[in-house]
């Protein structure tokens, strides 16, 4: 029976731009006809595999997601002693497990891959031992690389939670363990426009009288409602079997959801937010998002107040619509003065494979 960890979140974030699209505009949604500010999940889990909440938790569980691991494998083997031309040759061999390399005649890009791969740090290790021994002449056979480099259940806790895809080696592809929403505001929102200048510090009015630069950049505040979900059960399969290291990654995910987010134009807005309210779901029921709670736009004046009683009432509206009889929960409610991260976290943690 599977166990289903379930986070839903409210963060009230002041104006700020944490997420922008091609224009620099902050994100956005239209959810019930309304405009709101969105958080991709994309940018979500970037900023919590990055942070220092992943790294002090899963420290020697982190994967690396990059084009360029070959140039570590290319200047290790040259700082052994193995001429340039072969340790090119081998090091475009191995990395064809993770990609196909790049078509370049930039010398700089001749280890890349074409695209970003999600690398765990055991398969590091073995893809620097396998273009050892093709640099000093071993026969290796091609079918066999992968195999030689991938592994089917990782090491690296952040692969296990989010995934990977590798189009060429589907066999070593891990589903995600863990589903995260895009981040809504659960008001309506309009994104505004900061018209800023610089000044020249050494421009003593003689001529250009006024700002040496002028900009303009887009901003938005809000409460968002944040939802995630963890398959515990897909998690430690991903893990290899490993229960202890599956909750360890667990307690890093849901500290990370509370108090790390997007960094985008950090210097400008010191948004840096921390969580107000947090629902934490564990049980075998079917999993379900509460955003149709905020299908209808909250009112903007009242909407952390408004938010987590309609997030509760959905909740409840759920459960006795559908029967759900094997969910516990547990709340972090900073206005009622209710529970506390450290709580949300023990539960999160307490099950059983």
């Amino acid at each position: 029976m599977t166990i289903f960890i379930q986070l839903h979140l409210l963060t009230f974030v002041p104006p700020s731009n944490l997420n922008r699209d091609d224009t620099g505009t902050p994100k956005t949604a239209n959810v019930g006809g309304d405009t709101r500010l969105r958080l991709s999940s994309q940018s979500l889990k970037r900023a919590w595999r990055t942070s220092e909440v992943f790294e002090s938790r899963l420290k020697d569980h982190l994967g690396s997601r990059t084009q360029r691991f070959g140039d570590h494998i290319r200047e290790k083997l040259i700082g052994k002693g193995v001429p340039s031309d072969i340790a090119l040759k081998a090091t475009r061999k191995v990395i064809e497990v993770f990609g196909k390399p790049e078509d370049s005649k930039v010398e700089a890009k001749e280890t890349y891959t074409k695209q970003l791969a999600f690398i765990s740090e055991a398969e590091k290790t073995a893809a620097l031992e396998l273009a050892e021994k093709i640099a000093a002449g071993a026969d290796v056979d091609d079918k066999k690389l992968a195999a030689m480099v991938l592994k089917r259940a990782d090491t690296a806790a952040d692969i296990a939670m989010f995934g990977r895809m590798f189009a060429d080696n589907p066999d070593f592809n891990r589903e995600a363990a863990v589903q995260v929403a895009h981040a809504i505001t659960t008001h309506r929102v309009a994104v505004e426009d900061d018209y800023y200048t610089a000044v020249d510090d050494l421009n003593e009015g003689r001529e250009n009288v006024g700002a040496g630069f002028v900009g303009e950049a887009g901003f938005g505040s809000g409460v968002f409602y944040l939802y995630l979900c963890v398959d515990t059960g897909a998690l430690v399969r991903n893990l290899g079997g490993d229960e202890e290291l599956a909750k360890s990654a667990i307690a890093a995910l849901v500290e990370a959801a509370a108090t790390v987010a997007p960094n985008g134009k950090q210097a400008s807005f010191a948004s840096r937010v921390r969580s107000h309210f947090i629902l934490a779901e564990r049980g075998s029921d079917q999993p379900r998002t509460l955003a149709s709670a905020f299908a209808k736009a909250v009112e903007p004046k009242v909407a952390m107040e408004t938010s987590h009683k309609r997030l509760l009432a959905m909740r409840d509206k759920f459960a006795k619509a559908y029967a759900d009889s094997d969910t516990a929960s547990c709340v972090m409610d900073l206005q009622e003065g209710e529970g506390a991260l450290a709580d949300i976290i023990a539960f999160a943690t307490d099950w059983k494979a």
